[in-house]
């Protein structure tokens, strides 16, 4: 599926979220950063500029059997999700896949990880994350995979803390210049 026009008002949208986000982390205690990063050392967020280009309604193409998936984590662990089934849109006129997990067979929000040909550039190297939930993300004719969403998992912030993975299977060979790029700053090391 090729990008759709998103609605009116949907890039101040985006800009809105992303300033909540910056002054979460800035001034939040409940921010990833330690103190010593927050206030008037916070190095900030960083952006690319909202693409319509980057945001595709898409069906979801359900797995048939719902495969348990272990994902290595950033600390050495591991977390258990379903492969529950697959986003497909097309990007320069190539048509590229995504799998799309829940944590359990409950669930109804989707958690669809992707490294692409910025990790480790522009973007953050480990990869980054999408969340879809039903209420937001759900229309009739499918599902919003919106790009412009896309964002660092907190070890990108922080490597005290642990972080799925981004299972081979969401590699993508393609640019995605949408969403957040990588932190500013340098990511707190607990040691």
């Amino acid at each position: 599926m090729a990008a759709e026009s998103p609605p009116e008002g949907w890039a101040d949208s985006i800009r809105q979220q992303r300033e909540a986000k910056r002054d979460h982390f800035k001034r939040s205690p409940r921010s990833p950063l330690p103190d010593a990063q927050r206030g008037a050392s916070f190095p900030g967020l960083a952006y690319y500029e909202p693409d319509p280009a980057y945001r595709f309604v898409v069906p979801l193409e359900e797995h048939e059997t719902k495969e348990s998936v272990t994902v290595e984590t950033t600390a050495d662990g591991e977390q258990t999700y379903l492969r529950w089934g697959a986003f497909s849109f097309e990007l320069d006129g190539e048509t590229y896949t995504l799998q799309a997990y829940r944590p359990d067979r409950e669930a109804d929000r989707f958690w669809v990880p992707f490294r692409d040909a910025t990790s480790g550039e522009t973007t953050y190297g480990a990869g980054r994350y999408l969340d879809l939930e039903p209420d937001t993300h759900r229309v009739d004719d499918g599902w919003i995979l919106d790009f412009n969403a896309a964002y660092n998992p907190t070890c990108a912030y922080n490597h005290a803390y642990e972080c799925p993975m981004i299972p081979p299977e969401n590699w993508l060979d393609v640019r995605i210049e949408a969403g957040e790029q990588d932190f500013p700053g340098e990511p707190a090391d607990p040691r």
